[in-house]
C-alpha cells in the first residue's frame, strides 16, 4: 500500500510525506479491523481502500490550502475526508461531527494511536450544531463527503462556514442536474459556486467533481430548518 500511496499522492501533485504515508497505512489497516465488528465501509479491499477513500480524500489538498485552517467535516462516518486531511496537514485544526457516538469513539482511539491533535469530535445532528455558538459560521472549511443531494448538503454545511470561507462538497461528475436544483438554496443560504474541480483517483479510472461553495454572506437566520422539514421542502 505504501508504494500505491506514495505514487497517488504524486499524480495528485502532492508531495509524499514518510511519516504521513506510515499513519496513512496505519489508519487503512485499523479501519479494516474495526471494520469486521462495526460498520464504517463497504469497500474491503486494502488497494481499493487506499485509492478510493485515502487518496479521493488527499485530493482536496490539490485544490485547497488547509494549513492552519479550521475545518468541519459533516458526516464524517469512518474520518472521510477529514482525518486524511489532519494526516496530511497536521496544522489543520478539525472537527469531526457524526451521528453516531460509536463511529466517534473508535475515531477517538485511532486519533490517539497516530497522535493527531488537536481534532475535536461532536456528537448529534448537523443541522442542530451550527445553530448555536462557537459552530455557527465558525470554520474556514466545510467538508461532506456523502450521498444526501447538494440543496440538502449544502443547507446542513453552509452554515457552519463563516464569510469568505469555502464548503468543499465531494460528488460525483454526474452531480450537475443536483447543482442546478439547489443553486437557488446555495444563495439564499449564503453562498455561491466557485469551481467545479474535477479530477481523476489514482490508480482507478474514477473521476470524481469537488464542488467548493464560497461563503458570500452569512446564512440568515432560521436556517438550517428542522430535519423534517429538510426533508420534506428541500431548498430549490
Amino acid at each position: 500500500m505504501k508504494e500505491q500511496l506514495n505514487t497517488g499522492l504524486l499524480q495528485l501533485g502532492l508531495s509524499p510525506d514518510p511519516v504521513a504515508v506510515e499513519k496513512l497505512e496505519r489508519y487503512a489497516a485499523l479501519l479494516l479491523e474495526q471494520n469486521q465488528v462495526m460498520n464504517l465501509t463497504a469497500i474491503t479491499d486494502p488497494q481499493q481502500v487506499a485509492s478510493l477513500h485515502l487518496l479521493d480524500s488527499a485530493a482536496l489538498l490539490s485544490l485547497v490550502s488547509l494549513k492552519g485552517k479550521t475545518l468541519i467535516d459533516v458526516g464524517t462516518g469512518a474520518g472521510f475526508p477529514g482525518l486524511v486531511l489532519k494526516i496530511l496537514e497536521p496544522t489543520l485544526e478539525l472537527t469531526l461531527l457524526d451521528g453516531l457516538q460509536k463511529r466517534l469513539d473508535w475515531l477517538g482511539r485511532v486519533c490517539e494511536i497516530l497522535d493527531l491533535s488537536p481534532v475535536t469530535r461532536l456528537h448529534g445532528r448537523a443541522e442542530e450544531f451550527s445553530l448555536k455558538a462557537p459552530y455557527r459560521e465558525g470554520y474556514d472549511f466545510a467538508s461532506a463527503r456523502a450521498v444526501a443531494s447538494m440543496n440538502v448538503l449544502s443547507e446542513m454545511c453552509l452554515p457552519y462556514v463563516k464569510v469568505g470561507g469555502t464548503f468543499l462538497a465531494m460528488k460525483s461528475v454526474g452531480s450537475d442536474e443536483e447543482l442546478s436544483q439547489a443553486a437557488h438554496g446555495i444563495s439564499l443560504l449564503g453562498g455561491r459556486v466557485a469551481a467545479l474541480r474535477e479530477y481523476p483517483v489514482p490508480h482507478t479510472d474514477v473521476i470524481h467533481r469537488v464542488i467548493q461553495i464560497e461563503k458570500t454572506t452569512p446564512t440568515p437566520k432560521g436556517y438550517p430548518r428542522r430535519w423534517a422539514k429538510i426533508q420534506k421542502a428541500p431548498l430549490n
